[in-house]
């Protein structure tokens, strides 16, 4: 039984890969070159198979992003699903130079072991705004799945200074304060690569250059920390699985001021981390970041036929 279930999983595997294109000198490794450098893929497959039957599989669905979106509490929340196999760690294949030189060989490597019937998940939120990443993407697999959640730009800005402020406190190392980064010579800092990071419209029109938007589903991450349960079924719906993830899964912790998991009868929270006060930022300074953001997420809005409760 074992052998027939790793067969279906080869098939499956050797089906998603698309043929290499003539190798052009500076041109992106093609995917057959990327797998004779890490053995074939058929050959590291049959060598991660586990007794049971269960296997590492290439992801079939990818959290791109964003940085500071909500991507660990979207990843939790699906893993409720007993149909999805994540990957814990995030992988950085598609963005790091280091580990995409490895080929498809050492992604794999990465995966958790899955049997044939789950979907694998992987989750690096660089991705999203890493101009190589989305032909690298579709160069594996062109029928992937993406999940992209988003939250109001000028708060994923703020999260993204606490993150960092946070990281240098824990090391005791100084930090500057969020105006120094946001304001120079008495304008907004428009090469604070925080504020890039939120430029969505930007960043997706790249993806969209690769994928269909019927490809990407996007979930609102404001949303989701306020009501999770009609976004998670969102996601189940777009990635085709049977609805198995409920309400009960969801219970507000007042302690932490945010939503908590509850599986199989355990209990359990993001980490500490997630959920930090975001610093104090002065009235004014916060209003020009919401001006500075209003034209890129009405082009965002345009390019993805929806509209988002942001400032």
């Amino acid at each position: 039984m074992a052998a027939l279930l790793l067969g279906a999983v080869l098939l499956v595997a050797q089906s998603q890969l698309v043929p290499s294109r003539p190798a052009v000198p500076g041109a992106e490794p093609s995917q057959q070159e990327l797998l004779r450098k890490a053995g074939t893929l058929q050959d590291d497959l049959r060598s991660s198979a586990a007794a049971n039957g269960s296997v590492q599989q290439l992801p079939q669905t990818i959290i791109i992003g964003v940085r500071k979106g909500g991507t660990r509490a979207l990843l939790e929340m699906l893993s409720l699903h007993p149909d999805v196999a994540a990957a814990e760690n995030e992988v950085h294949f598609f963005d790091w130079e280091e580990h995409y030189s490895l080929g498809l060989g050492w992604y794999l490597s990465q995966m958790p072991f899955s049997s044939p019937h789950q979907l694998t998940v992987e989750k690096t939120p660089a991705y999203f705004t890493s101009p190589k990443v989305p032909e690298r993407v579709h160069s594996m697999n062109p029928a992937i799945r993406l999940l992209l959640i988003l939250r109001d730009p000028s708060e994923r800005v703020l999260s993204d200074y606490t993150q960092v402020f946070y990281n240098h406190m824990q090391k005791h190392k100084p930090y500057p304060s969020i105006e120094e980064f946001l304001v120079r010579d008495g304008r907004l800092n428009v090469d604070y690569k925080a504020l890039n990071r939120s430029l969505y419209h930007a960043h997706m029109q790249n993806w969209l250059r690769f994928f269909p938007l019927r490809r990407i589903h996007i979930v609102d991450g404001d949303r989701l920390i306020r009501d999770p349960f009609p976004e998670i079924q969102k996601v189940e719906r777009f990635l085709r699985l049977a609805p198995q993830i409920n309400a009960s899964n969801f219970y507000f912790n007042k302690t932490k001021g945010f939503y908590c998991l509850r599986d199989s009868g355990r209990d359990r929270c993001l980490h500490e981390s997630k959920g930090r006060a975001h610093p104090q930022v002065d009235p004014k300074l916060l209003n020009k970041l919401h001006e500075y953001f209003h034209e890129p997420n009405k082009k965002f809005f345009e390019l993805v036929g929806r509209t988002f409760d942001w400032h």
